[in-house]
């Protein structure tokens, strides 16, 4: 089963930021059988509680999982992981995941990044900021938790790339992603994501946000460009 988890209508909801979060978050864990097959989901109550959102917000993210057959609730009984991924299968010689290096990656993101976070200081919505706002206090409750911090950048840059209301160069981004995920930059980032580096990401994103909320088109693109040059230092220090 394919599930694509974005912040638009799915299956007839419409989801905010948050939501998205708590959504990626949880099914992270399903795809990594941290809640294997069968297993019963913590209650509502717990899973507002680690995840620091309403129960109302939980809630929401379990009616879009049970949806798309992530899982299934029993009335009293809880929420139970249905979803089982298909074995795996051999990516082909050809793939562009195979094919695709952490240089090539970076250079994709230092094309699209900046116009996409022009298009978008232009073009979100209020409520598209709103949303934004969301994912990034997300981000600043993440400590220590790789896997977390790597769902809700995704998130943020997933945002990003839908409020410039082009659907194509969201779609190539959406590819960046899946590209990133099948590849290597997990790996990278477990390596090089410390405490204090997550921290520096945190007021990164928050700077951008601002940049992007008060529709400072000049300084938000500046600041990508930047960011990715940072992006591109860390690269060569961890590949050296």
């Amino acid at each position: 089963m394919t599930i694509r988890l974005n912040s638009e209508e799915i299956s007839g909801y419409s989801v905010g930021g948050t939501v998205q979060v708590v959504i990626d978050t949880l099914f992270s864990k399903i795809k990594s059988e941290e809640y294997p097959l069968d297993t019963r989901l913590p209650s509502e109550r717990s899973l507002a509680a680690d995840l620091g959102v309403s129960r109302n917000t939980v809630r929401e993210a379990l009616d879009v999982l049970e949806s798309h057959k992530a899982i299934r609730r029993r009335p009293g009984s809880g929420s139970f992981v249905i979803w089982q991924a298909k074995p795996e299968t051999r990516s082909e010689p050809d793939s562009v995941a195979e094919r695709t290096s952490p240089l090539d990656h970076l250079v994709v993101r230092s094309i699209l990044e900046p116009e996409m976070v022009r298009l978008a200081t232009i073009n979100m919505s209020p409520r598209d900021l709103d949303e934004l706002d969301e994912i990034v206090s997300g981000i600043e409750r993440v400590r220590t938790d790789v896997n977390e911090f790597v769902t809700c950048e995704e998130a943020f840059y997933r945002k990003i790339a839908q409020g410039t209301r082009n659907p194509l160069l969201e779609s190539c981004y959406e590819l960046t992603i899946a590209v990133c995920r099948q590849s290597f930059r997990t790996a990278l980032m477990r390596r090089h994501l410390t405490p204090d580096r997550i921290e520096g990401y945190q007021k990164r994103y928050n700077t951008l946000f601002n940049a992007i909320s008060s529709r400072d088109v000049e300084a938000a693109v500046e600041f990508i460009k930047l960011h990715l040059i940072e992006e591109q230092k860390l690269l060569l220090h961890e590949t050296d």
